[in-house]
């Protein structure tokens, strides 16, 4: 990301990990209108699939903002 000026703002890998971060986190909270449609629906599999996914998607947005720290402290990994 180039501010006015030519100079970065943020490196490149930390806007990579950002827009990471922001749809895994989005994708979160979407997951509890998905549960939602589920549940009136009355499937039970899907509700439980939906779960399973909700939980590793909110794992890997933790996962990646532990990176995007360590990156935005250091640089790199």
């Amino acid at each position: 990301m180039v501010a006015s000026g030519g100079t970065k703002v943020v490196s490149d890998l930390e806007y990579d990990l950002l827009a990471v971060l922001k749809n895994k986190s989005e994708a979160v909270q979407l997951y509890d209108t998905y549960l939602q449609d589920a549940q009136n629906a009355g499937s039970q599999p899907c509700v439980e699939l939906l779960q399973k996914l909700q939980q590793a998607d909110r794992q890997h947005a933790q996962e990646v903002r532990q990176h995007l720290q360590e990156v935005m402290q250091k640089g790199k990994m």
